[in-house]
């Protein structure tokens, strides 16, 4: 409630703010934000960024490929404040992979970090150090985003959801399988309004004004929740099965992020998790950096194929 931040867990790159390097098992109160009330934060894979109360935007961990806004590509152990987005007030952010997402209080979007994917939605492949406004959603107001492994999703105040980035599994959502480097519009049965999107690694999920939760993208693992294992490229409504059989059964509004909104979770509510046993796994030994097939880290990691 006062706006304190704490953070806790891997630490490779300074992504927890504490000023080292150390991997903390508890919870530790981030001194740079004493007297500073924070409004929201966001964990990428290894770099964290956040909004103050006051609209401020900071970016820490690891900044390799600008993805902490600062205009270099150096890593930060503590958070430090992005000077470089036009005098605009930010009050919303969010992470991918490797590049972060923030909106203005007007509704601007703007990306930086890492677009080998077009993950920025500029039209190009071009990493950017700073915040860059999306030209292409200029006149629109962004009133979520949410970032995935290589791709990104930005909903607009009057139900509209845009998907750009990497497409390989369809996760963008516009029925195809090509990368798309600007953002498209997906489109939903009935023109149904969106009001609620989120990224999982390679999948989407959305939820509809009229309580339907959509899904798409790789669903080998059954992530996509419609009882089978097939990805998809274009949404398809999730048939949840009531205990008496009826269909349409209505997602509770359980869970409320910082800003008061509903938010939906690809890992906690509407995920099919298979048995460990039952699918094949390549073991694949990060390097800290990361190469496109792994997880970042100096751990041995899982991948599933």
């Amino acid at each position: 409630m006062e706006g304190e931040v704490h953070s806790w867990g891997r630490n490779q790159n300074g992504q927890l703010g504490l000023g080292s390097t150390e991997d903390s098992l508890l919870p530790q109160n981030i001194n740079a934000f004493k007297g500073v009330p924070v409004k929201m934060i966001a964990a990428g894979a290894e770099h964290t960024a956040a909004v103050t109360e006051n609209g401020e935007l900071y970016g820490w961990g690891w900044g390799c490929y600008g993805n902490l806004g600062l205009g270099d590509r150096n890593d930060r152990l503590v958070p430090e404040k992005v000077s470089a987005v036009h005098g605009e007030k930010m009050v919303m952010v969010a992470c991918g992979w490797r590049h972060t997402i923030s909106v203005s209080d007007s509704g601007a979007l703007y990306t930086f970090g890492w677009s080998k994917y077009g993950q920025l939605g500029h039209g190009d492949f071009e990493d950017h150090l700073v915040p860059h406004k999306l030209e292409a959603l200029q006149g629109s107001i962004i009133s979520q985003v949410s970032g995935g492994w290589r791709h990104t999703m930005a909903l607009t105040s009057d139900g509209k959801l845009y998907g750009w980035g990497w497409n390989k599994f369809g996760q963008v959502g516009a029925g195809d399988n090509v990368d798309h480097c600007a953002p498209v519009q997906v489109k939903f049965p009935d023109d149904q309004k969106v009001v609620l999107v989120s990224c999982g690694w390679r999948h989407t999920l959305a939820i509809s004004e009229l309580d339907n939760v959509f899904s798409w993208g790789r669903g080998t693992n059954g992530q996509l929740g419609h009882g089978e294992s097939v990805d998809r490229n274009v949404p398809k409504i999730i048939e949840a099965l009531s205990a008496d059989g009826s269909r349409g059964q209505r997602i509770e509004s359980s869970n409320v992020n910082a800003l008061g909104k509903i938010w939906v979770s690809p890992s906690e509510r509407y995920a099919i998790v298979p048995d460990e046993t039952v699918q094949s796994e390549v073991v694949v030994p990060g390097n800290g950096r990361g190469s496109d097939v792994s997880v970042p880290g100096n751990d041995v990691k899982r991948v599933r194929i």
